[in-house]
């Protein structure tokens, strides 16, 4: 009787090679998902972020009779002034969200600060004894110089927005064309991401896609007129 033990089967070496690919090909498909959840969630706080910008710059207009002045983004987190908004830039109307301003966090959530663009009409210190620096024609023609136009796209001929009082960008994930905590300016913004990042009155905002990521938001005139009128500071 032959009482030796039974041969041990083991796993081949292809065998194992195919378990192994799959175990990759698992592994890079929860890492896929798991970032892609992670983008999406940066993106959903940086929209609430500048939903709540967009209503903090619309409350300092109702307590001071008009909008903030950008701040100096070139100024680092912890330099004397910096996140203050300061109406001697030049130009005046480009700049950064006046985070200390306003009692609101620096950066979004990619670690960049918000661009932030303000007309002059609006932003112009009161006269003596007025309640608002501004009237009810401000922003309207032939009263809309030196505002701000939003498009689709850079070869755009229309506007989905126009004659605006103030606009709001974060630059995503990527950043390009985003101030950093230390005041440098991001590099790399190009096409439509470059006008958002550039000191003129036209600004992008469309589907996110590979070359684009900003996310954009805007006061009209009409709507800050509205909230000063409720207030009975116009007309």
């Amino acid at each position: 009787m032959n009482d030796a033990p039974a041969p041990q089967q083991g796993f081949s070496l292809l065998e194992l090679t195919i378990v192994l690919v799959i175990v990759a090909l698992l592994s890079s498909g929860l890492m896929f998902g798991l970032s892609a959840q992670r983008d999406a969630a940066a993106n959903r706080d940086a929209q609430v972020q500048i939903d709540n910008a967009k209503e903090a710059l619309l409350g300092f207009a109702i307590s001071n009779g008009r909008l903030p002045c950008p701040a100096n983004p070139a100024l680092a987190g912890t330099a004397t002034g910096a996140g203050l908004e300061n109406c001697s830039l030049t130009p005046a109307d480009h700049g950064v969200l006046p985070w200390a301003t306003l009692g609101l966090p620096e950066t979004d959530p990619w670690g960049q600060r918000l661009t932030y663009f303000a007309s002059k009409r609006f932003t112009a210190a009161l006269t003596a004894g007025s309640l608002c620096s501004f009237t009810m024609e401000s922003g309207v023609a032939p009263n809309n110089s030196g505002t701000a136009n939003v498009k689709l796209a850079g070869s755009s001929t229309s506007n989905i927005a126009s004659d605006l009082a103030a606009v709001l960008v974060s630059h995503g994930a990527q950043g390009a064309g985003g101030y950093t905590t230390n005041g440098t300016k991001n590099a790399g913004a190009a096409g439509d991401e470059a006008e958002n990042a550039d000191p003129d009155q036209t600004f992008i905002s469309r589907t996110p896609a590979t070359d684009f990521n900003d996310l954009l938001i805007w006061i009209t005139p009409a709507l800050l007129k509205s909230r000063l009128v409720a207030v009975g500071k116009l007309p």
